[in-house]
């Protein structure tokens, strides 16, 4: 991961970061085992997973899972009691399978609860031990003995181990221990009091064995194995066949909308192959199968209607779904992206599906999981709601064909604001300006007056004075924003750049220029150029205007070979925090003179974030993560700049 990297790179950030890793994790295990957990499973694997990365060879590591419980007695395991690779996407879990290739897989409910293992001897029970670190364990016999699903005697002469997971059901924690934050928590805190009260409300459901069967030999097969607990009269987890990777990922989508009516806590599925690797299955941790776990930015939903949004003249369908509990937030909208998403999945009003919200800031619906007979098609538009064109659908975009239409005029406006970065004109007061017709066109904007401002309800003068000081400081750009800010399809900053690099670097030479010119431009084609071209023709005036009257200034393009040679050229930046070697506006300005372009917050499309604390919680942080926007320190930008 980035942030790993930058850490790993600094030695004295790096021996600090694992200092915390060790300490919360410590922290967090024994309140696990001595008390109530405070995070849960994901955050926990999240300290863990990051302290492998930056210290693998971490004595903590090694110790995976280490029981710091002094209360009990200890004993040592008859078997490994290791912990499983997790995936908590398809596109992880795909990758996983597609190693192992499986003829069958078979899929179990990973139990949210604690391990233990019932040890046998010739068919009598002899002890119970909890997982301890994976080897030697907390002998809890006295409470397990009182425990649901522990048979003191089986019917045949088994020596060996069987391997479940104490829990409490959600009935019992409603009625008798609601006062716990959940199942898990409750079941920790009973399993391993010294007085034993309370264990009579503990269950034990078991998944796994190894020993010596009286015919001598051990377990062949998964099955064969799941079939004997059963036979012995153990509470056996749930397991189905799947025949494919995806049969699975189905499997699972409709589990998770089933999760909230099962009897216990389940924080995912297991999956693993019929045929029993005895090298596998003693690793600390086991390659051959896998914790195919439920993500907190994953849910299931029904979908209940479909919006419409009209962003210049592109129409997007956004689902609204029956709200669900995604990422600590209530969702109840979910990206669709475009016709075509909504045909490849069948998607229809009632339909069950799978939102994420991996990075987005908006929920994505992922796949389908199920359409009930009930269901039905979703309409979509044939007209544009603003200028009554026929709408052009493409599969991939549905969108107004008519140059003239009130909508492209309005998203011109905000592209121009979002490209040149002019500040605190709102979609709210921009759409107002534009429905009173005062700001219909670019060169509009900067016309505005103090009056035109304040005749606004709730803008006060000095919110207006601050509106217009913000265009006015806007006055300068580079000839690639100028371009890229009139939002002409398919141009943006790379594209204006690459007009540059071409030779057209002046307004009046890409005004000039014909559709055959601009095809022989590396990355146009015929329909781009034709694009350009005409879209060019539709604001020449206005981008005539907008410099004759000097409302703005066109910046002069760097010769071809610093161009080239600079990294900052046509890439956007945006700086938090302080700045060690120059003020944050004398960084904002060598930025503006390399051609490079200033945001003054994290929006998509930006490139890169720079700050001397990448590993901050700010929101600018925050936020740059889930775009997977690239974050760089001072010295990184200084580089970039040819400073260093």
């Amino acid at each position: 991961m980035p942030d790993d990297l930058r850490i790993s790179e600094d030695p004295d950030i790096r021996q600090k970061r694992i200092r915390e890793l060790e300490y919360l994790i410590r922290h967090h295990q024994e309140l696990y085992y001595n008390g109530e957990p405070e995070i849960s499973d994901e955050e926990f694997d999240a300290l863990w997973d990051e302290l492998a990365s930056i210290d693998p060879a971490n004595p903590i590591i090694a110790s995976i899972g280490a029981d710091r419980s002094d209360r009990w007695p200890k004993y040592r395991h008859r078997m490994i009691m290791g912990s499983l690779s997790k995936a908590s996407d398809p596109e992880s879990f795909l990758a996983w399978a597609a190693k192992v290739r499986y003829p069958l897989y078979l899929v179990q409910y990973k139990l949210d609860g604690a391990s233990i293992e019932l040890q046998y001897d010739e068919g009598g029970f002899a002890r119970a031990v909890t997982r301890g670190d994976g080897v030697i364990g907390d002998d809890i016999t006295p409470n397990a003995v009182r425990m649901n699903g522990v048979p003191n005697r089986l019917p045949e002469p088994f020596t060996g181990s069987v391997r479940g997971e104490v829990l409490m059901s959600k009935r019992v924690h409603a009625s008798k221990y609601s006062d716990k934050a959940n199942c898990r928590n409750a079941a920790n805190g009973l399993m391993k009091r010294k007085d034993g009260q309370g264990v009579e409300d503990l269950d034990i459901v078991c998944y796994d064995a190894v020993g010596r069967l009286p015919t001598g030999e051990a377990f062949s097969t998964e099955r064969e194995k799941i079939a004997w607990l059963k036979r012995m009269g153990f509470n056996v987890v749930p397991t189905i066949e799947c025949k494919s990777p995806e049969e699975i990922i189905v499997y699972r989508a409709k589990i998770m909308e089933l999760r909230p009516t099962l009897e216990y806590d389940i924080d995912g599925l297991v999956v693993k192959g019929d045929r029993i690797d005895f090298e596998d299955m003693n690793k600390m941790r086991p390659e051959l199968q896998i914790a195919f776990k439920f993500s907190p930015e994953e849910a299931v939903t029904t979908l209940i209607a479909v919006e419409w949004s009209e962003s210049g003249t592109t129409v997007t369908p956004i689902g609204i779904v029956e709200p669900v509990r995604l990422a600590g937030t209530t969702v109840q909208r979910a990206n669709l992206a475009n016709p075509g998403i909504i045909r490849s999945m069948d998607l229809r009003i009632g339909s069950k599906v799978v939102i994420t919200k991996r990075g987005e800031i908006i929920p994505k619906i992922e796949s389908l999981v199920e359409n009930p007979k009930d269901a039905i098609p979703i309409p979509i538009p044939s007209h544009c709601s603003l200028c009554g064109a026929g709408l052009i659908d493409e599969d991939t975009r549905l969108y107004c064909p008519n140059p003239e239409c009130p909508g492209k005029a309005y998203h011109r406006l905000e592209k121009w604001l979002s490209v040149i970065d002019i500040k605190d004109i709102g979609s709210t007061l921009l759409k107002r300006l534009f429905e009173a017709k005062r700001v219909v066109r670019i060169p509009d904007l900067y016309t505005l007056t103090m009056n035109d401002l304040i005749s606004f309800e709730r803008i006060g003068r000095k919110s207006a004075q601050k509106i217009l000081r913000n265009i006015r400081e806007r006055n300068e750009v580079s000839l690639s924003q100028f371009i890229a800010g009139f939002d002409i399809e398919g141009i943006g900053l790379l594209m204006a750049e690459k007009l540059i690099e071409a030779g057209y670097d002046t307004l009046d030479k890409i005004l000039a220029a014909s559709p055959a010119d601009f095809e022989k431009i590396a990355g146009f084609a015929e329909i781009s150029a034709k694009t350009l071209y005409e879209g060019l023709r539709l604001v020449e005036e206005d981008m005539r205007k907008l410099v004759d009257s000097g409302y703005v200034r066109i910046r002069p393009p760097l010769p071809k070979t610093q161009r080239t040679a600079n990294p900052v050229s046509g890439n956007s930046f945006c700086f938090t925090g302080e700045l060690r070697s120059m003020k944050r506006s004398e960084a904002e300005k060598l930025v503006r003179e390399k051609g490079g372009i200033i945001k003054s917050s994290v929006t998509k499309d930006l490139d890169y974030l720079v700050t001397n604390d990448p590993s901050s919680g700010s929101e600018k942080n925050r936020k740059a993560k889930e775009l997977s926007i690239k974050i760089i320190d001072e010295e990184q930008f200084l580089e970039m700049a040819g400073l260093k």
